[in-house]
């Protein structure tokens, strides 16, 4: 059996776990004890432009796909409690960061529509009144369906958020039961509507391929669907099914699941779809319209990637606030706790929720900045990067990583020369796997830790 180019020997010869290379070294190389110090070191020093990411971690349900870092609650109370926490860390920053320009707000989850009206104003005049957050700076906002009402989202707009992404997943109800997400299309459709009413320079759709139930007739009228709702950008993530680490994912029977060339076949119904529709493939999981500055950051060169995805903002310049966030500036990246207790208690006690944390080394640095080449770019030009880098002889450098290329390059997934390395139209869908070949980490990685590739 063969799905689109893909003959099932390589379809099974690459059904492997591998990073998704939001940074480089990935989260598992944080370490316990990171000195608090060296995150004072590193805002002292790193850029003069930041971005901000802010964690929103409560839901109302729970959705049993769902790998993020939450807590289930009804109760609004516990969200102004959070809040006070945030105000706590927020004031540790103040001091470090009066020098700096946060030109980008985003806010994340959990579901960050759980807040009030009070309590988005609350926390949005603490971000503005606290911190050196520009007066032309990009707020947006990810948004469940099922937690946001018309009254809700032009409060949004009113609070200055111009970019708002809604998870989706699947518009098939037979999914959403499965995965206990039910959220009809009606009521999709009625809020990106109004977004586009209010004047939100751009609209995201999330979408999900691997879910329980999912076939391709009932994806292929998903993907209709959300052409029809004409988004400025489409995100489209690979369910990662790990029972073992996310409790939730218990309650999805293995046998729902597609099998690995099925949800493959889903994957590139969805590339034909997209595509076809005008969309332009921003690296392995994005799609963008031509106009969007996303699609024109590829295009010209500047797509970068981190914790947050495919971004304009700078990979290396991100300050990520609430529990569980992952900072990383400078080549120094450390997360909070990942536990709500721990993380109000030692904010309440006047220290630093921190947790984890890593410094890359100069060989870090280096890698990274290919990886990432590759993940935005899906090409190298290996002379230039060389003499960026001062590297005499790139592939005395990376002589392990050319070895590991081998079976790749013969099986057409990429393409080597004197000059470049190119991931080529096969190889894109598993970019991630060229990438490994470069991670000096990999091999003391946990790979239960890592998504499936398809």
């Amino acid at each position: 059996m063969t799905t689109g180019f893909w003959s099932a020997e390589l379809l099974q010869k690459y059904n492997v776990h591998g990073p998704r290379y939001t940074s480089y070294p990935t989260a598992l190389s944080l370490q316990p004890g990171f000195p608090v110090s060296a995150v004072k070191a590193a805002l002292a020093q790193g850029p003069q432009q930041l971005s901000l990411y802010l964690h929103i971690p409560f839901c109302q349900q729970l959705c049993y796909y769902c790998g993020c870092t939450k807590e289930v609650t009804r109760h609004s109370l516990k969200a102004d409690r959070y809040l006070d926490a945030l105000e706590q860390e927020v004031a540790l920053y103040q001091p470090l960061l009066h020098d700096r320009h946060i030109n980008a707000v985003h806010l994340g989850g959990g579901t960050p529509t759980f807040l009030t009206e009070d309590q988005l104003s609350r926390l949005v005049g603490l971000l503005g009144g606290s911190l050196p957050v520009q007066q032309d700076a990009d707020w947006s906002v990810e948004i469940d369906p099922r937690s946001c009402d018309r009254a809700k989202l032009a409060h949004l707009f009113q609070l200055g958020f111009r970019r708002v992404s809604f998870g989706v997943q699947d518009f098939d109800p037979a999914v959403q039961q499965a995965i206990n997400r039910v959220q009809p299309y009606a009521m999709v459709e009625a809020l990106v509507h109004q977004a586009q009413q209010l004047g939100f320079e751009s609209v995201n759709l999330d979408l999900v391929y691997g879910l329980p139930l999912q076939q391709a007739e009932s994806f292929a009228s998903t993907l209709q669907q959300v052409i029809a709702l004409n988004p400025d950008r489409v995100s489209l993530f690979s369910y990662a099914h790990l029972p073992t680490r996310f409790a939730a994912q218990r309650k999805i029977p293995t046998q729902s699941l597609p099998q690995a060339d099925e949800k493959l076949a889903l994957l590139e119904l969805a590339i034909e779809h997209l595509t076809q529709a005008g969309y332009q493939a921003i690296g392995m999981d994005h799609f963008a319209k031509a106009s969007d500055p996303l699609a024109q950051a590829q295009q010209q060169g500047r797509l970068q990637r981190n914790f947050q995805g495919y971004t304009t903002q700078g990979q290396d310049a991100l300050l990520g606030l609430g529990m569980s966030s992952i900072s990383q500036v400078g080549g120094v990246m450390w997360q909070n706790h990942k536990e709500l207790q721990p993380y109000q208690t030692l904010l309440a006690q006047g220290a630093w929720p921190v947790e984890r944390g890593y410094s890359s080394t100069g060989d870090d640095k280096i890698r990274a900045a290919l990886i990432s080449q590759l993940m935005c770019h899906f090409q190298l030009d290996i002379p230039a990067f060389s003499a960026r880098w001062q590297l005499s002889d790139f592939w005395d450098y990376f002589a392990q990583s050319r070895s590991q290329l081998q079976p790749l390059i013969a099986d057409g997934l990429v393409s080597v020369t004197p000059e470049r390395i190119e991931v080529t139209a096969l190889g894109r869908l598993l970019v991630r796997l060229v990438c490994a070949c470069f991670d000096r980490y990999l091999q003391l990685a946990v790979q239960t830790s890592y998504s499936k590739v398809v």
